[in-house]
């Protein structure tokens, strides 16, 4: 029993039991954040009354108790008191007990819903802080000795013979430079947090960004300049949006477009490792009209030394996720062919908060 609480507790999307006439008997961490109350609130209330529905429910619920089979409804607008419009995919299925009740999936399809994960964005992270210390130690001073006894034989080499060692130093250089970013990334300090406007940010990245690597894009900005601060090391976010930046402008073979784009949802919270939920309403997302993040490493982008670029290292985004973690956020992507989205969620600074207690 205790595993099947378990299992029902780690549901990512809102999940719902209820009961012959409808009413909720059971709803999951997920169900509880996106419908904004406890289970105990919504026990016993007629599920067509915890939010407005674009869909005849007590139909699809007649279909799914006449027949027995599993019903799935595509692309319903589910309006909540608190938030606009959210589309979803309803999936409705009889329980097994035959007595009527049903089983109710709601997957929001903008990622808008409670993620009841443990954020395994910092377990991605002490995975790469592990394979820095080691590859720094075993690694460097064996390369070290490569490349000078390389350079020692094209002393005396002829030279069809001295582009092999020219090879050999290039190579050993090339994977140097990769080790120094995995110790970047290692020894990256925890931040030093205050009251950041995202704004200035964002404008600060994007003018370095403009000015270097990304020259040939276009910047489109859509902000809400009414965003409260949030509570960060500037450096640390400035260089995250870089890389943001720096991966949305290599997607392009020419020139492009890159959307930023500022808002404030309330809707979206996690699950931290002490089992608080936390809101994350402060969202940056930045887009891109590339070609797509490959499918077959779509669901590990954010993990260690997972790259979709030739020659790419596969730590841009881990760092990300390390530094987005560590400042008690989320981030996110949705991508496919001519649109990737990578979204940042952060929560209020503290000061924000007191205000908002007051």
């Amino acid at each position: 029993m205790k595993d099947t609480e378990d299992l029902w507790s780690v549901i990512p999307v809102p999940a719902l039991v209820i009961d012959q006439q409808n009413g909720i008997m059971r709803a999951n961490p997920a169900a509880e954040a996106f419908l904004n109350q406890s289970q105990s609130g919504l026990r016993g209330v007629n599920f067509s009354d915890c939010a407005e529905f674009e869909i005849d429910l007590l139909d699809l619920f007649m279909r799914v108790r006449g027949s027995g089979m599993p019903v799935t409804a595509s692309d319903i607008n589910v309006h909540l008191p608190s938030a606009r419009n959210i589309p979803c995919t309803l999936n409705v299925s009889e329980v097994s007990s035959g007595r009527g009740y049903l089983h109710v999936l709601m997957n929001p399809k903008d990622g808008m819903s409670e993620i009841a994960v443990r954020n395994s964005t910092r377990n991605a992270a002490r995975t790469a802080i592990g394979m820095a210390e080691m590859l720094a130690h075993e690694i460097k001073n064996p390369l070290a000795g490569i490349s000078g006894a390389a350079q020692l034989l094209a002393m005396n080499l002829t030279e069809p013979d001295i582009e092999l060692t020219d090879l050999i130093l290039k190579e050993t250089k090339r994977i140097v430079q990769l080790l120094e970013q995995v110790e970047q990334f290692g020894n990256l300090l925890p931040p030093k947090r205050e009251p950041v406007n995202v704004h200035d940010v964002l404008d600060q990245a994007r003018r370095s960004a403009a000015l270097g690597f990304a020259t040939h894009m276009q910047f489109v900005e859509d902000f809400d300049p009414s965003l409260p601060m949030t509570d960060a090391d500037i450096n640390q976010l400035v260089q995250v949006i870089l890389n943001l930046l720096k991966n949305a402008s290599e997607a392009q073979k020419g020139s492009g477009t890159i959307w930023l784009r500022t808002f404030y949802d309330i809707a979206l919270r996690v699950v931290d490792p002490s089992g608080h939920r936390r809101a994350l309403p402060l969202q940056i997302e930045i887009c891109d009209d590339g070609p797509g993040i490959p499918e077959s490493i779509s669901e590990m982008v954010f993990d260690p030394f997972v790259s979709g670029k030739e020659n790419g290292t596969g730590l841009g985004l881990a760092l990300v996720a390390k530094i987005i973690a560590d400042h008690g956020g989320w981030v996110s992507v949705k991508s496919k062919p001519g649109s990737t989205i990578f979204k940042i969620s952060l929560p209020l600074s503290d000061i924000q908060n007191e205000r908002m207690a007051g």
